[in-house]
């Protein structure tokens, strides 16, 4: 790559084409901060991405005590050396000035500097009172998709089996939630079908709702270097913005927001009516195509046309390429994922590959994308509101041994009902049957929907609030004790993309003041509880980062997510691994279900599912009826429209989303300056047709309304299909005059003002991509333009267009000498 670059400007770099069933060829990228050059970095620490799902692996430059740089690690399978610009420039959010280095408490109404004794004692005093006047479902906790494993495991079991609580779930609850029950509905238990290494083997490749070239970059990478080089793979992308991925597709399908189940059961309608069914895999591995034909036989092309508002012709002409695919790769995201009927659209691609027999082989696969860099712990460690190593928790016996993993009674652990989601637990605080509520790694007073309600949730005299961040984020601005937290680079962990890859990531730096890692944090709150097991002995053994990740080995044993194969040592090798690996598969394992379906069973299945259109529970025992041999279920689904349509007062349809230069609120891409320079403001994007009929220009300062909130933003004019507005979520109040929302009255800056309190009822996954609303101008332009990238899905299309976003020499990827070639020399610690 030429050093040249401006990573800003061209965030995917240059091409390395490379054909199909070839090997991607390396390609390093780096940057420095200004003034350093390789010859200065004392020591390189081998980490992976932090900002994103896609587990790109790198190294920290460091010197003097201090991050100076990062690098792409050539010899890792996922990334093959490529960084995207959030990992080349991210990491300088760890040196920013603001970071927390001391414990707050509030005192006299104010947050205050404490020690750590003062402010754990609170938190364990109040624990305390709540646990002896309460019981244990006074005390709920709510984490990230952003800590390691390790930490993760940690909270699960003090939380489960120490407290007691059901009340412990992720941030992951928003972003991939659904992709958890997809693969439980369909095959039984969660766990990626399909690796990125698919990418260089299939020949068509279907994208709904999924943005990949801003949410995954490097793996968009690897996508156009395919697109350039012999045999080109075909792209389907099911999208309503002009992204990248629709630019380079042979058929875009761009629906109406909410009727992705519509569209997929005509896409289905049409493979079954042209005869692209393997029977054979059908009859082999999955029950239900019975039911899955009834259901689709009248969802004809012309029939979904109408209702998603895309021609009839291009629906039958996206069937057409996926029925007649070699290898399909199929990848999901939040387009899928928080629009209305989530867990039944994301159901039916997988149905897609069960009809097609498009599983366990190179380039064919499912990925139900993940968004966050450690997402996938959160669901294996039980801390996104599932139990640990992927157990049921209707099932007697995945309790017994957990239990006895634990060396805890059964009845400790808390199984009386589902675990508690994120969307209930604040409901449960806002009525006061939570009394405490400890927030780790994450920025409810900006993520959440309906952000007036969750700030009057959090402001509450009688909910104790613990926030653990490395900055007084919004939603720290509000708690009753804020503890610094440690981050990336600053300590050592473990952590799982979206594609099973298991990284280590050491520790570089020290963290700054007081702040501590989360596992520190959590293993002093467990002591200072004095949370013992059966025998009276302490429930957590583990006193640091390799003693808890093989403690997550034995809970992990025997599982789907097995990771007994795996060491510290082992980790510190060539490449990233993926799991299972274990004795049977000592080097990780490439896909899942290449010789059928291994856990559906209803003995060892991680959920019995559940109506896809209700949400109501499916039984252990309607489940052994209609699956006993345990196969994946083609699952079918009906269309609904979604609950919130517009009307005359909100005639648009609303829709947020993510830029290739943000990560969630912008605690860590927002002290950045070239990210932040590439995107310092939030921006609102509407059609050319619509702004025409309205008069609206490039630039203008629009109010945009729903029936919960509103915020003004510039206007950025795309090729957006008609009647809808995308916002991005990213922005909210920390980094403005005020630095924290000035009051409700006014229009907001934050997208999530706007959105409904409503989730999918199979995944409890809240609908951020569907909202009725209404815009209006504020003030003219003047010239001004939107504060949005042209680089990606916000590239203008009005005639008054937008300067092009730049990063200038700061911006740029440099490599040197040690990186000639791409041979990877070097590149170890």
């Amino acid at each position: 790559m030429d050093a040249s670059v401006d990573r800003i400007a061209q965030p995917w770099g240059s091409r390395t084409p490379y054909g199909r069933h070839e090997r991607w060829p390396v390609r390093v990228d780096a940057h420095l901060a200004e003034g350093v050059s390789v010859g200065d970095v004392q020591r390189w620490v081998r980490a992976a991405s932090i900002l994103h799902s896609d587990g790109d692996a790198m190294d920290i430059a460091v010197m003097d005590g201090r991050m100076v740089g990062v690098r792409g690690r050539a010899s890792d399978r996922v990334n093959h050396g490529r960084l995207g610009p959030k990992d080349l420039f991210g990491w300088q959010a760890n040196g920013s000035g603001d970071r927390l280095s001391r414990p707050l408490v509030r005192e006299g109404g104010r947050l205050v500097e404490s020690d750590w004794p003062t402010a754990m004692g609170r938190v364990v005093s109040r624990s305390k009172e709540l646990l002896a006047e309460r019981g244990p479902g006074s005390i709920g906790f709510y984490t990230s998709g952003q800590l390691f494993l390790e930490e993760y495991y940690t909270l699960a079991v003090l939380a489960r089996a120490g407290i007691g609580t059901n009340h412990l779930d992720g941030n992951t609850r928003l972003c991939t939630s659904t992709a958890a029950e997809a693969l439980k509905e369909t095959f039984g238990c969660d766990g990626q079908p399909g690796s990125y290494d698919d990418i260089d083997h299939c020949d068509v490749m279907a994208l709904f709702g999924h943005n990949i070239a801003e949410t995954q970059p490097v793996q968009w990478m690897r996508v156009l270097d395919r697109m350039a080089g012999a045999d080109p793979l075909r792209l389907v992308c099911v999208d309503p913005r002009p992204t990248p991925v629709a630019s380079w597709a042979t058929v875009h399908l761009a629906p109406r927001i909410g009727t992705n189940v519509a569209l997929l059961n005509a896409l289905l309608h049409e493979i079954i009516r042209t005869g692209r069914v393997d029977h054979d895999y059908i009859e082999a591995y999955a029950v239900g195509f019975d039911a899955l034909r009834k259901m689709v036989k009248e969802c004809t092309p012309a029939w979904a046309a109408a209702i998603c508002d895309v021609p009839a012709a291009r629906i039958a002409e996206a069937a057409e390429v996926l029925g007649t695919a070699d290898r399909l790769l199929s990848t999901v995201l939040q387009g899928v994922y928080q629009s209305h009927q989530a867990t039944a659209a994301a159901v039916q691609v997988n149905n897609l590959h069960l009809l097609r027999g498009m599983l366990g082989k190179p380039g064919a696969g499912v990925l139900q994308m993940n968004g966050q860099p450690t997402a996938q712990n959160t669901r294996e460690c039980g801390a996104n509101g599932d139990l640990p190593g992927f157990r049921n928790w209707e099932n007697d016996d995945h309790i017994a041994d957990l239990a006895a993993v634990w060396n805890v009674e059964p009845e400790t652990i808390p199984h009386y009902g589902p675990p508690t989601h994120a969307m209930q637990m604040f409901r449960y605080a806002e009525q006061g049957s939570i009394g405490m509520l400890w927030i780790s790694g994450t920025n409810p007073a900006v993520s959440l929907p309906e952000l007036a309600r969750i700030r009057s949730v959090l402001e509450q005299e009688r909910l104790f609030v613990v926030v653990q961040d490395l900055f007084l984020t919004e939603t720290a601005q509000l708690a009753d004790v804020v503890l610094p937290a440690a981050t990336w680079g600053e300590k050592t962990g473990t952590f799982t993309n979206a594609d099973r890859t298991v990284h280590l990531s050491d520790k570089a730096v020290e963290p700054p003041g007081k702040a501590r890692p989360d596992l520190d944090i959590f293993l002093d709150y467990a002591a200072r509880m004095g949370f013992e097991d059966k025998d009276g002995g302490p429930l957590v053994t583990w006193h640091d980062p390799e003693s808890a990740f093989e403690a997550w080995k034995r809970c992990s044993a025997g599982r789907p997510c097995d990771y007994t194969g795996l060491t510290y040592k082992k980790l510190r090798g060539d490449s990233g691994i993926q799991w299972p690996c274990n004795a049977e598969f000592p080097e990780g394992t490439q896909r899942l279900y290449c010789d059928g379906i291994s856990w559906a069973h209803p003995d060892v299945c991680e959920a019995y599912g559940r109506d896809l259109v209700t949400g109501a529970s499916t039984t252990v025992v309607e489940y052994r009826s209609l699956n006993p041999d345990g196969k994946a279920i083609l699952k079918a689904a009906e269309y609904l429209p979604p609950h919130e349509e517009p009307n005359a007062n909100f005639p648009f349809q609303l829709t947020t989303g993510r830029t290739i230069y943000h990560f969630h609120t912008r605690t860590k891409t927002g002290r950045a300056p070239q990210l932040n320079a590439a995107a310092p403001d939030v921006w609102v994007e509407a059609s050319v047709q619509d702004c025409d009929t309205l008069g609206f220009r490039e630039g203008d300062l629009l109010e945009v309304t729903t029936p919960r909130g509103a915020l003004r933003a510039r206007l950025r004019i795309t090729g957006i299909r008609s009647g809808l507005l995308f916002v991005p979520f990213h922005y909210g109040y920390w980094d403005t005059p005020a630095g924290s929302r000035p009051d409700d009255t006014t229009p907001g800056r934050a997208a999530n003002e706007m959105t409904v309190t409503d989730w999918d009822p199979v995944s409890k996954q809240p609908l951020f991509k569907t909202a009725a609303a209404a815009v209006r101008l504020v003030e003219r332009s003047d010239g001004a333009c939107a504060p949005a990238p042209t680089t990606a899905a916000a590239a203008p299309a009005g005639p008054d267009g937008a300067p092009a976003t730049v990063g200038g020499p700061s911006a740029h990827a440099s490599q040197t000498e040690i990186f000639d070639g791409g041979n990877g020399e070097g590149a170890g610690q």
